[in-house]
Formats: structure tokens, sequence, C-alpha cells
């Protein structure tokens, strides 16, 4: 297997032959989701604790259903009840969750960077379930799934990125996905909502919604990310859905066969029309979430399988 990671911290540090290992071992778990039995033996005997110090509906229950169907002893900690609450520094936590001797650590984070401090401080895998607006490996993963799926191949597509840039981690795990690649990348969205130096991310600048999803394969929409924003990125909802907002007749532009992607949790009326989000013919969003928890039952498989062989060499040296 090409994947020898010993954590999942970002898209950054994956060759293209380990996005393909996770991708290829998430089709089988595609198959074994759904059958009726969709147990598996892959983390028997493990412990898999998920602490996100950020709410989450979508990232939490598929982590949770993935560890469960691979056979591991799943905990959630509520942050919100945690000592974290009462003043214990990040380190801190990490020295008490090591001392429980877990396998994996699945963490959501709302600082850059703070999932990459943890793993540093512990002896089991990490998983970075969303750090601030530093990365969403997972996420990203997902959508390379459900993409190739869909189109058949991950490798020479028009993908165009559009909305909240700035502030999405999501966007930055899929850019560096996409162009380890080799897709063509577009960024589409108002000057506001783009990050600084974008010009450094190989990528095209598209101000204009027509213009950037022209010819394109693959129409990804992002969230506003409201929660990161402290000033006045858009004049109105309204005005940002006239503008940016996904509708039949902006994906006009694109190719007729182009798919639409939405990470949500979804605006409906403000990011995308409603009434296209549930185009059976176009929208493959309902089709990310069931790709999410394959993607994250490969993840931890393969970071499993690391971790146990890592175990018996230290054993086998302290044997000798």
């Amino acid at each position: 297997m090409a994947f020898r990671a010993r954590h999942l911290l970002g898209i950054d540090h994956l060759a293209p032959p380990e996005i393909l290992a996770i991708l290829d071992l998430a089709e089988r778990y595609v198959e074994l989701n759904r059958r009726t039995e969709k147990r598996s033996d892959a983390l028997a005997g493990l412990t898999q604790i998920n602490m996100f110090f950020e709410a989450s509906t979508r990232t939490q229950a598929s982590f949770e259903i993935a560890g469960k169907r691979l056979g591991a002893d799943v905990m959630n900690m509520s942050v919100a009840q945690s000592s974290v609450k009462k003043g214990e520094t990040l380190i801190d936590t990490a020295l008490t969750l090591n001392a429980m001797h877990p396998d994996l650590l699945v963490v959501r984070h709302g600082a850059s960077g703070a999932v990459n401090l943890l793993a540093e401080k512990v002896n089991c895998a990490v998983l970075n379930a969303g750090d601030g607006r530093h990365e969403h490996p997972t996420q990203a993963l997902l959508d390379a799934l459900t993409i190739r799926r869909a189109k058949g191949k991950l490798q020479r597509l028009t993908v165009a990125i559009c909305g909240d840039i700035a502030h999405s981690r999501v966007a930055r795990s899929n850019i560096l996905l996409l162009g380890k690649m080799e897709n063509r990348i577009r960024l589409v969205g108002p000057p506001t909502l783009m990050p600084t130096r974008v010009g450094e991310f190989g990528v095209e600048v598209f101000e204009d919604m027509k213009e950037g999803l022209e010819g394109a394969d693959v129409v990804m929409m992002l969230r506003l990310q409201k929660e990161r924003m402290d000033g006045g990125f858009i004049p109105s909802e309204r005005e940002y859905f006239h503008r940016y907002g996904l509708d039949a007749e902006k994906l006009a532009a694109a190719k007729e066969d182009a798919i639409v992607m939405h990470p949500g949790p979804m605006n409906r009326g403000v990011e995308i029309d409603g009434t296209l989000a549930d185009d059976i013919n176009r929208s493959v969003i309902q089709d990310q979430v069931e790709m999410g928890v394959a993607v994250r039952m490969a993840a931890m498989d393969l970071l499993a399988r690391n971790l146990r062989a890592e175990r018996g060499r230290a054993a086998a040296g302290v044997m000798v």
C-alpha cells in the first residue's frame, strides 16, 4: 500500500499515490456501506476519540459512523462540558487524552495549526477534521472521490470553486488536492472573499461568475463562513445571490454534463438555488455525504495499519 503517513493532518503532505490509495480503498467501503451488513473488523480492539472544539453535524456523525462500522470503540468528547471550558490548555488536554491510550484521535478546532500541535503531543494517529482556515483534508478527499465516480477520472478537469474562498479550509484543501492531480482550477468570487496573494496558488481567478464557469466540468460552491467574518465582506445576502449564487442561468455557462457540489451546510437562496441543489441530474451533494463515510473509513483503516505496524516494530525491538 502506498500510504505511509502516521497522521492525516492535511493534503499538503500527501503525494498523489497516497491520495489514490485512500480513494481506492474508499471505493471498497462504498460497496460495504451499501450492504445490509455494514460491519468490518479493521479497527477491532482500537479506541477512537472524536474531539470537536467547533460545532459539527455532518463531519462528526460521519466519523462516528465510520469508526463504528470498522469495529472501533468510539467516544465523542463534549468539549462544551470538558475541562477546556475551565481553562485547561490544549497541550494539557492532549496529555490527558494520551494517558488514556487512544489509538485514533479525530480533532476539529477553530485555530489553524491546533491539530498539528496535538499530533506532536500524543502517541496515537491524529486525523484533522478541520482546523481554522487551514485545512479540511477528508472533505477534499471525499470531494475527489465524488468527482472521480461522477466523471470517471480525477485528472485534467476544469474545476470552478466559487464563493467564500478566503475563509474556507475546504477550498484550500481542494486547491491542494486538485492541483496535485493535474486539474485546472478556477476561483470565482468577489475580491473581498479572495485570499491575499491568491495568484501564488497556481489558479485562475475570476470576479464574474459566468466567465469563471465557462466550460467547467465541476462547479463547487462554498458556504459563506459568517462565523469567521469580522467585517462587511458582502453588501447583502440578496445581492450576493444575484451575483454569485448558483442558479440555472449561471450554470448554463458550464459544460452540459457539469456536476454541482457543496460541502454543506447549504444556505439555500444565498449560495445556491434550492431547486438546483436538489436536481439529481446535476447535483452530487448527497453523493458527497455518502462518500464522506467511505473516505473516513479508508483513512482510519490505513492509519490503523501503520499504527499497528509501528507498534509491532517497537515491540520487536524491545524483545531483541
